[in-house]
């Protein structure tokens, strides 16, 4: 045991760590990026839940009423509707998550508290939101006159698209963008630099190839690859957790091809700036977290600080999500959600754009 040698040993490592910039990056952005995700996003106290008003009864006490909701923080109105049949249409786009509906006899059923004067829709197939919309049921409303300030709101939560509150309807869904974003962005993230490691990248400079066609012939086989995962991850969360697909599947099957060519455009671009396979699997997980965290898979989106929804909608995965769990859940058409599609095919675009030309200006 000779500490010379040793200490010869534990100075070449430091040294590689210090020309390893990417890696000497990750000690210090992967805690702390973790802590900030942590930290600001997460927030189990949800707040700000998009909400449309559908007020057909136009008084001064249902005035009040729309006032106290937006004062509970609970709820954010974006749109203010003509009728309950179009907070159902926004419901199904996926637009609001809460839809607030007061009848033409809202007074009279005020003070009539055997009937519901005010029904919440609300978007089931989240059950945080379902519970956070039931605290609704509760909420203090301030009258004018001792006769109304007396009496109570009667709020009917109606639950869509997962009435039952099972988890797996929610979870599964989000599931297919996070597992696709896994392996499609690791698959190309590796595919130059395999290349290189092995020699064969002086072989392609040498034959008539483009950049442009050597990114497309790198990310063909594996759309086909992310349909058969695509189909498995279908098969099981239908057969051993019941979860539908009530939507058109045809439609889902196109939103996901997009969503896959995304991943593995971002997958090529990480492929032009890393070295080593090692450092594309670091990069790889530097996203994938912020995918799972950020994207509305585990809270929801509307609850999380505005910074943190700049982030996540530069994530592929967030668009896929609302995508899948339109189409599965909601029986949304991709014409429905389609600023979701056009957000896939302009990060597409941009991402194998950029692949193929510093992939160009390497082999200058």
């Amino acid at each position: 045991m000779s500490p010379s040698r040793i200490f010869a040993i534990l100075h070449k490592e430091i040294r590689q760590l210090r020309r390893d910039r990417l890696t000497f990056g990750m000690i210090v952005g992967l805690p702390m990026g973790q802590l900030l995700l942590f930290g600001y996003a997460i927030n189990t106290d949800v707040r700000n839940l998009s909400t449309a008003i559908a007020d057909e009864a136009g008084t001064h006490m249902s005035r009040e009423f729309v006032q106290a909701l937006g004062e509970t923080q609970v709820s954010r109105v974006v749109e203010h509707v003509s009728n309950a049949a179009e907070l159902e249409e926004r419901l199904r786009a996926g637009s609001i998550a809460i839809g607030v509906y007061l009848p033409p006899d809202f007074d009279r059923r005020v003070l009539d508290s055997d009937r519901p004067a005010v029904q919440l829709l609300v978007d089931g197939s989240d059950p945080t939101i379902l519970g956070v919309a039931n605290q609704l049921r509760s909420m203090p409303i301030r009258y004018d006159t001792p006769e109304e300030r007396d009496s109570g709101t009667n709020v009917e939560v109606r639950a869509y698209y997962n009435p039952e509150r099972r988890t797996p309807v929610n979870i599964v869904p989000g599931l297919l963008a996070v597992i696709l974003t896994m392996t499609m962005i690791l698959f190309t993230a590796v595919a130059i630099v395999r290349e290189r490691e092995r020699g064969n990248l002086e072989l392609l400079i040498n034959t008539p190839v483009t950049s442009a066609e050597l990114m497309i012939g790198k990310v063909l086989p594996y759309i086909a690859i992310g349909l058969v995962q695509l189909a498995l991850i279908l098969m099981v969360g239908n057969l051993l957790f019941d979860v539908p697909v009530r939507g058109s599947v045809a439609q889902l099957y196109a939103g996901a091809t997009l969503f896959i060519a995304a991943n593995l455009s971002l997958g090529l671009l990480i492929s032009t700036a890393v070295k080593t396979q090692f450092q594309a699997m670091q990069v790889t997980v530097f996203i994938l977290i912020p995918s799972i965290l950020l994207s509305g898979f585990m809270f929801p989106f509307d609850g999380m600080p505005t910074a943190a929804r700049w982030i996540g909608e530069a994530l592929p995965a967030t668009h896929f999500i609302r995508i899948t769990r339109g189409v599965m859940l909601r029986e949304a058409t991709l014409v429905e959600l389609a600023p979701e599609i056009a957000a896939l095919a302009v990060f597409t675009v941009i991402a194998m754009t950029g692949a193929a030309l510093r992939f160009r200006k390497r082999l200058d």
